[in-house]
């Protein structure tokens, strides 16, 4: 069985065009998380705030982030996809984030394959709705764990997004080639 993190490049030609492994789902509550020695996607848990996804949401392969864990992306969908779904996508702007004082960034996405974003290639491409959305939704979907606090830092553009994959993948390289 291919294992999705460890066995697919972060891309065809990434950073620029990557590969997004959807764990949690476009209007859910469920939070997926790949597990590596499954593999598969596996229920973590439900989310205890009354907020869903604000669009498919999981990680780029071959990819390690400063948290500890494989580095997240949002893909931009117009309809939620499956858990395990492969999405090619471009990269089009990052949020910062600190989730309990790591660095949690986040890539924001686009699916190379869906002409409804053909013309969002950078972060001014976002409406300031959706940018609002996701903000929301990662600064209040841990309220109700004990003791768990995020801190959304603002937004960058689709550059920023592209070197920190590069730094992600370089992370990668050194802790598991």
């Amino acid at each position: 069985m291919v294992n999705l993190w460890e066995d697919m490049e972060t891309g065809p030609d990434a950073p620029d065009v990557v590969y997004a492994v959807v764990e949690c789902l476009k209007g859910e509550r469920n939070k997926y998380e790949y597990d590596k020695d499954v593999p598969g996607v596996v229920l973590d848990r439900v989310l205890h705030s009354n907020v869903h996804y604000p669009s498919d949401y999981g990680f780029m392969p071959r990819t390690y982030y400063d948290d500890g864990d494989p580095f997240d992306v949002l893909v931009l969908v117009e309809d939620q996809t499956f858990p395990g779904c492969v999405i090619e996508a471009r990269p089009v702007a990052l949020m910062g984030m600190d989730d309990d004082g790591e660095k949690d960034d986040k890539v924001i996405a686009v699916p190379t394959e869906d002409p409804r974003y053909d013309h969002v290639t950078d972060v001014d491409d976002l409406t300031a709705q959706t940018k609002a959305e996701i903000s929301e939704f990662f600064e209040t979907y841990k309220n109700l764990e004990e003791g768990k606090e995020v801190e959304t830092l603002g937004w960058e553009d689709a550059q920023a997004a592209k070197e920190a994959i590069e730094h992600a993948m370089d992370l990668y390289e050194e802790n598991f080639a």
